[in-house]
């Protein structure tokens, strides 16, 4: 890519980012759009959204999206402070330092915009040069400073988190356990081998349980019934905001007829509700159950100690919150599950297959040679400057960055089949799976892509993969940074959420439905949190390859921390509180890329006849490796178990408050199903804000 497409790319999304921003700025102003911008605070008075962002504490942060928002917000800052530094270091030191080298071709200021970006990368430093020493302090340095702020940031998340259940009050999770494969003998009911083993086992600490049933057919009546309780409210919509009398649709339908068809139904399918709940209570039991114990230490003895002599008998784990509970997971069988397993594994592989193909393609429009072979009747029209500029430098990452954008609801999809039992489960599963897939498909998938050898044998030759890599990460340099600078439009358009916008349109103006748009979403964390850590990735891998990379990565972290900080106080409300759960995939995940920044070094000092350089850069991942190590034994079991003394310390606080009979008393209750729980209807006449169908 030549330095004019890059200016076009970046002119271009930088226009783009500044008009969204300019239209989010205009728009959440408007009444009738403060449902898509605000519906977390629809009546709190507007001030300036940039002002408010940065003024906000990590207090107001904590209180607004929970420690898992604080953990988020705290992916930005940790961000910024690294690249502020690989910034400085990147483009004071090694960007004049490459661009001076002549390896690529003299130096001639005069005709810059057509120059290539590579004379702005290592490439362009003579073989055996001194100034790569330069290169390889400069590797150290951010290493250090990395790995000083993962240790300073994990500190402080750790404390954070024990301040966090310290200063808590009392939660149904911290109480009860989840007890599977509760073996039953003939004539005795779940409920009633469970209520004798721990009464036997756990008598002074036991309190109650509350037995799972099946209720798959259950939960399809109700969601039939919420699609038609949608229907009819959607029909008095349509009447109140057009004040038109019922019309007959050639003389035969109309919305009187359909009111009164909808109703019926509705009427029916309450019924069978009614009917499937009682024998649900009565019959269908599953070998499950939530066990509530007296004290935080009882439940926890419960999960870590073994309950039976048969390990595939009694077994026990951590309770999600009542509201985190995905309750469908119980009405799948054990061999169900296996099988979504091994489904899910082999979808994930064709996707994988398929996206790399897709690959192929967006890294073929990155050259415009392969452009006019694959398009010769556009050949005249691609040999106009600003088209080929388009067409190379902001054409693919757009492609790649639009595909992306449907990974992540797929990936929740695969999670879901697996079978977790906790909604935040699912999440922090498909976070996994979507950072795996995102690191491959994206980055290595384009690297090896991108060159004309089959390169997917580089992993098979280990000592070879340094002086590989070093190869073709540089390729692909200019596709890298096209991409992070697209990605700046991507971000704001979190700010307008243009498909909520469409949809509220949509709904307003065709005027055939109409939508629940004062509830608010929660936070996509599972799609967020791994685009977060690529272009981290992207920044590291190429700080002493291709420098320039650096300010386009530094303020995708800075915009993303204005808006993030944002929406988590204005569109976003916390389904569901890991307690920071998410940091130690954020912590190995950057271990992960500053080994391949490792890596790629030693690759490159390799190739530029400076093995010395090369063999001094070869503790520096062991001692990263060795570093991520004490970080696990740190700091990582705080996030895996309360400690002994934090659970005894709590339970002693609480002890003798008066408000714990009544925590007690709402326990015995709080993971009931809420499929059974009694329907009503609604007596409320203002159907198009009260659901027709609700619990008691």
């Amino acid at each position: 890519m030549i330095l004019s497409a890059l200016a076009t790319s970046v002119g271009i999304n930088l226009a783009l980012t500044l008009l969204l921003a300019a239209a989010y700025t205009l728009l959440r102003r408007r009444p009738a759009y403060v449902e898509v911008y605000s519906p977390r605070r629809p009546y709190a008075p507007l001030e300036p959204w940039l002002c408010a962002a940065w003024r906000r504490s990590e207090e107001d942060v904590h209180a607004a999206a929970g420690l898992d928002g604080v953990v988020f917000v705290r992916i930005f800052v940790f961000s910024i402070r690294v690249f502020t530094a690989a910034a400085v270091l990147g483009v004071g030191v090694l960007l004049p330092v490459n661009f001076l080298g002549d390896q690529l071709r003299e130096i001639d200021f005069t005709d810059l915009p057509d120059k290539s970006i590579d004379l702005f990368s290592v490439s362009n430093v003579q073989d055996g040069s001194n100034k790569l020493w330069l290169h390889f302090s400069a590797v150290y340095i951010i290493t250090g400073i990395a790995c000083y702020l993962l240790y300073h940031e994990y500190k402080y998340i750790s404390g954070k988190r024990l301040e966090y259940f310290m200063t808590s009050k009392p939660l149904p999770q911290h109480f009860t356990v989840l007890v599977r494969a509760i073996p039953v003998t003939n004539g005795c009911s779940v409920g009633d081998a469970v209520d004798k083993f721990f009464k036997e086992y756990h008598s002074s600490t036991y309190l109650s349980h509350t037995v799972v049933h099946q209720t798959g057919k259950l939960r399809r009546l109700l969601n039939d019934a919420e699609n038609i309780c949608t229907k009819l409210t959607s029909l008095k919509y349509v009447r109140r905001s057009s004040g038109d009398p019922p019309r007959k649709f050639l003389g035969l339908f109309g919305r009187n007829d359909l009111h009164e068809k909808y109703q019926k139904r509705l009427e029916d399918l309450e019924e069978s509700v009614r009917m499937e709940q009682s024998d649900a209570t009565r019959r269908q039991e599953i070998p499950a159950a939530f066990v509530s114990f007296r004290s935080r230490y009882a439940a926890a003895n419960a999960i870590y100690i073994r309950q039976s002599d048969k390990p595939t008998e009694w077994q026990t784990e951590h309770a999600p919150d009542p509201h985190d509970v995905y309750w469908p997971f119980f009405s799948t069988s054990f061999m169900e599950r296996w099988i979504s397993k091994f489904v899910v594994f082999v979808a994930s592989i064709l996707l994988i297959l398929v996206f790399l193909l897709v690959v192929g393609f967006v890294q073929g429009l990155t050259y415009m040679e392969q452009v006019e072979k694959w398009l010769p009747f556009l050949k005249n029209i691609l040999e106009i400057a600003i088209v080929s500029q388009l067409v190379t430098g902001y054409l693919p990452s757009v492609i790649l960055h639009f595909l992306s954008s449907y990974v992540p609801s797929i990936m929740k999809l695969f999670s879901t089949m697996q079978g977790f039992v906790s909604v935040s489960g699912i999440e922090r599963s498909a976070c996994n799976k979507m950072l795996r897939f995102t690191i491959w498909t994206v980055f290595f998938a384009n690297v090896l892509t991108g060159s004309a050898l089959a390169q997917v044998e580089i992993f098979f030759d280990p000592k070879e993969i340094p002086s590989r890599l070093a190869v073709v990460v540089p390729a692909q340099a200019s596709f890298f940074i096209a991409y992070v600078v697209t990605s700046w439009t991507s971000i704001t358009s979190e700010l307008t959420q243009t498909a909520a916008l469409l949809c509220h349109l949509w709904g307003k103006f065709a005027k055939c439905c109409k939508r629940d748009d004062s509830r608010a979403p929660s936070m996509p964390y599972h799609s967020e949190i791994p685009r977060i850590l690529l272009f981290g990735l992207l920044g590291l891998t190429y700080f002493i390859v291709a420098p320039l990379i650096l300010p386009f990565v530094l303020v995708y972290f800075c915009l993303g921390y204005f808006i993030f900080r944002n929406q988590l106080f204005n569109v976003y409300a916390p389904k569901y509180d890991t307690g920071g759960q998410f940091w130690p995939v954020v912590h190995s995940t950057t271990i992960f890329s500053l080994v391949l920044m490792h890596i790629i070094a030693i690759g490159v000092f390799g190739l530029k006849k400076l093995p010395l350089a090369s063999s001094f850069l070869v503790p520096l991942p062991v001692l990263t490796l060795l570093f991520n190590e004490f970080c696990r034994n740190r700091f990582l079991p705080i996030f895996q178990a309360y400690s002994a003394e934090s659970l005894i310390k709590k339970d002693r606080e609480e002890q003798s408050k008066t408000e714990m009979a009544e925590f007690f008393s709402n326990l015995v209750t709080a993971y009931s199903d809420p499929a059974l729980k009694p329907i009503q209807r609604s007596s409320n006449s203002d159907e198009r804000t009260t659901p027709l169908l609700s619990s008691a």
